[in-house]
Formats: structure tokens, C-alpha cells, sequence
């Protein structure tokens, strides 16, 4: 009699089962944070030059209103992206600072989630007088009153997000030696190396979708408006432009 034949299903040696990894962060917490970088990022680099004031001025229009969308979620979003474990981690400063006094067992660890949350917070924070002292310069309110002083202080403002920029990234470097794992991982991919239950049960990929539509929408309808385009020489006024001579220039011949 004729045996039917078998098949082993067990793991070649050698092969080794992929690490387990927990979600940490969701869609919509990350492509904030991306969409919220690179909009300060390219307004800053976009602020001295009166060539690239429009795609200026749209880009610190979406860093406000991501800034409305990062509220609107930790106040009515899932309890992980809240903001209330931001103001959680700041109210135990006090504690901290009395530890350090004592002169006693610090917990070091404590100290370096409150750093970085006080450099989230300050950044949330600085984002109104940013915003608002760059609509006031660009509406020339300050004309009125003469000097340069709403220009100075959007500068002043901008200069000091950079500063906590700088000192955040900073933070995640040092905590990323100091721990020995990758502390910007979470907003990356989202997820890090561990086993057990995970804090995110939804990602809710398709809110970080329509955020970056939203976005993208913005600057899309920005460009159509403006005569002159958010990007010089790639305008669609300046094509119209340039095909309303050409049909002259052929009806004077």
C-alpha cells in the first residue's frame, strides 16, 4: 500500500521568526508631524526672498492649519494622541525638580520624557505669535504705525521655533544612544521592537490620507488663485501670459 506523502511545515534551520513589533503611533500623528516639518521648514527657507513670498505666505497658512488639525485630534481623537498626556508628563515637573533638590535617587528617565515634552508643547505653542505676527506683516498692518517691528518679531518667532527644533531633534539623538534604540522610529514607521499588546488599535490611514489631500488641495488652489503662481516661472498667469503676446505678435503679422 501506498503511503501518501508528508510535508514538513517546520522552519528550515537556521531561519529565525521576525521580531515582534508594537504600534505606537498612528497615520494621522505621523503625517501631521511630516506635513508640520516640512511646511516650517519650507517657510523658513522661502522668508527672505520677496520671489518666493507667496509660496511663503501658503506655506505658513498650512502650519497653522495643521496646527487646528493637531487640537481638533487630541481633543476629540483616540486616547494615545491625546494631548493630555502631554500636559500630564509637564505636570509632574515640579515633582521632578523637588527630586533633584533632595539630593536623593533621580529618575533620570522621567526627566528625559519631560524634555521632550516641553519641546512639543513650546513648539505647538510658538506656532499662534508665528502665524499671526507673519499674517500681520503680510497684510502691512504694520505700515500704519511705521518701523519694521512686525517683521522683527515674525523674525524673532521663527528663529525661536528653529531654536526648539534644533534642541528637539537634539533630544532624540541623545535618547537614542542613551536607550540604545531609535527614538524618531515611532514617527517613521510607527511601530517599535517589543512584544505584547499594542497602544494603537486603529491606524486610521485613511485620516492621514485626507490631511495630506487637504494639504495638497491648499497649495493647489493657492497656485490657481495667485496671477503669478506659488512657484516663479511655472506659473499658469505667466503661460497665459506668454500665449496672449504670442497671439498678438501673429495677428500684428
Amino acid at each position: 500500500m501506498q503511503t501518501a506523502p508528508s510535508f514538513d511545515t517546520r522552519a528550515p534551520t537556521g531561519a529565525t521568526a521576525p521580531a515582534p513589533r508594537r504600534l505606537v503611533t498612528d497615520a494621522p500623528t505621523r503625517m501631521f508631524h511630516w506635513l508640520f516639518a516640512l511646511s516650517f521648514a519650507g517657510a523658513y527657507l522661502t522668508a527672505e526672498s520677496e520671489h518666493w513670498r507667496l509660496l511663503h505666505v501658503t506655506l505658513g497658512y498650512s502650519f497653522a492649519g495643521l496646527l487646528v488639525f493637531r487640537l481638533l485630534y487630541g481633543l476629540l481623537g483616540p486616547r494615545q494622541a491625546g494631548l493630555g498626556l502631554l500636559w500630564r508628563k509637564l505636570g509632574a515637573a515640579p515633582a521632578w525638580l523637588r527630586s533633584l533638590r533632595a539630593g536623593g535617587a533621580v529618575n533620570w528617565r522621567q526627566g528625559q520624557n519631560l524634555a521632550m515634552a516641553l519641546a512639543v508643547v513650546l513648539m505647538l505653542a510658538l506656532v499662534v505669535p508665528l502665524t499671526l505676527s507673519g499674517y500681520a506683516t503680510y497684510q502691512e498692518w504694520g505700515d500704519a504705525l511705521g518701523g519694521d517691528w512686525l517683521e522683527d518679531t515674525h523674525e524673532f518667532f521663527a528663529n525661536a521655533f528653529l531654536i526648539v527644533v534644533f534642541a528637539h531633534l537634539g533630544l532624540i539623538a541623545l535618547l537614542s544612544l542613551l536607550r540604545r534604540q531609535n527614538q524618531a522610529l515611532p514617527m517613521l514607521t510607527g511601530r517599535v521592537p517589543g512584544s505584547g499588546p499594542s497602544p494603537v488599535r486603529h491606524n486610521h490611514a485613511w485620516l492621514a490620507a485626507l490631511l495630506l489631500l487637504a494639504v495638497l488641495a491648499f497649495g493647489a488652489w493657492q497656485w490657481v488663485d495667485s496671477p503669478r503662481g506659488l512657484v516663479p516661472g511655472l506659473s499658469s498667469g505667466s503661460a497665459l501670459h506668454v500665449d496672449a503676446r504670442g497671439a498678438s505678435d501673429h495677428d500684428d503679422d
